[in-house]
């Protein structure tokens, strides 16, 4: 017969902790590496540190990484206001918006971005003049397509389109995460259907919008390096101009590299906290509330089993959701 110990008389086991030789191993080759890789960038003098430190602050420089930044709000402003659409359009019921919203995202995202700022660019030869007017009928004002598509329009055309049908799809898997049964409450008090998706779903959705829309702006960010094709006065096209001339191409690719990196982290912190601010209340921990000394004294009560006070079946169990103290009516 074999006899059946208490807590009390029963001997804490002895816990061994891993000794995960892989990690240990792992992170010292990558110290050593990055030692390394420091290293010779600190004794290798074809880095021409000095140069970089000449045009990091430079005039040219900083009258890019101002276009680079004019270009990104722009560029996202035009993505977002029009995502937003494309994205409605594409939960519309009626056939035809559904079907054009679907064609612009499979469009848009089918072709290169490059191609597309080309063809922005170099739209003159397709339509030397841009009109509007009656149809069939006298022509009211028209403009030259030369004159009007600049670098810059291009440039803000391209980016900001393209961009359009890839927020589209983010927008459109947010508004679905929000469930059906909002939009029927908020149908049942009267609320029209722009009202709904104004005031109760996009608001929802935010949560699930906001982390790839920061990661959309970043990509942005670098996306406009694109633009040196066209010859528009962004970061690297403005030390694309000055290696040119002064064949110091290495340290003027790092002094642009230098300010990706600086701007990318900049936005990864404000990203972080739009994170935090739409997350509220949604983080399954916070959910999670347990009174302590309510648990202390379950666990020190004698006359409570073991299995009780550690939510083994037959036990008692702790709810983790707050209980109701209002009274009845």
């Amino acid at each position: 017969m074999s006899a059946v110990l208490t807590r009390e008389e029963a001997e804490p086991a002895q816990v061994v902790p891993s000794r995960h030789t892989g990690r240990w191993i792992t992170a010292t080759v990558v110290l050593v590496l990055v030692a390394l890789l420091l290293y010779s960038m600190a004794t290798n003098e074809r880095f021409q540190w000095d140069v970089v430190g000449k045009y990091l602050f430079a005039d040219p420089i900083l009258m890019g990484v101002l276009n680079t930044l004019i270009l990104t709000v722009l560029a996202m402003i035009i993505g977002i206001a029009l995502g937003i659409v494309v994205a409605v359009g594409r939960l519309s019921d009626n056939f035809i918006v559904s079907k054009a919203a679907w064609f612009y995202a499979w469009f848009f995202r089918g072709t290169p971005l490059l191609v597309q700022l080309l063809f922005w660019f170099f739209l003159s030869a397709l339509v030397p003049r841009i009109a509007l007017g009656v149809p069939l009928g006298p022509e009211l004002f028209s403009f030259d397509t030369n004159s009007l598509i600049t670098p810059f329009m291009a440039a803000m055309l391209g980016l900001g389109l393209n961009e359009a049908a890839y927020m589209s799809e983010i927008v459109r898997s947010g508004i679905s995460s929000v469930t059906p049964g909002q939009t029927e409450a908020a149908k049942s008090i009267g609320m029209t259907r722009l009202q709904t998706m104004r005031r109760v779903v996009l608001p929802q959705a935010m949560r699930i919008i906001i982390p790839p829309t920061g990661n959309e702006t970043i990509g942005m960010l670098k996306q406009t390096s694109l633009v040196l094709v066209i010859g528009y006065s962004e970061l690297l096209t403005s030390a694309s101009l000055i290696y040119s001339r002064t064949y110091q191409t290495i340290p003027l690719l790092i002094v642009a590299a230098l300010w990706y990196l600086f701007i990318t982290a900049v936005l990864s912190v404000a990203q972080y906290f739009l994170e935090r601010r739409y997350g509220r209340g949604f983080s399954p921990l916070s959910a999670i509330r347990v009174d302590k000394d309510k648990v202390e004294k379950i666990d020190n009560d004698p006359s409570v089993p073991a299995a009780a006070a550690n939510g083994q079946p037959g036990g008692i169990t702790i709810s983790t959701h707050p209980a109701n103290t209002e009274s009845p009516s």
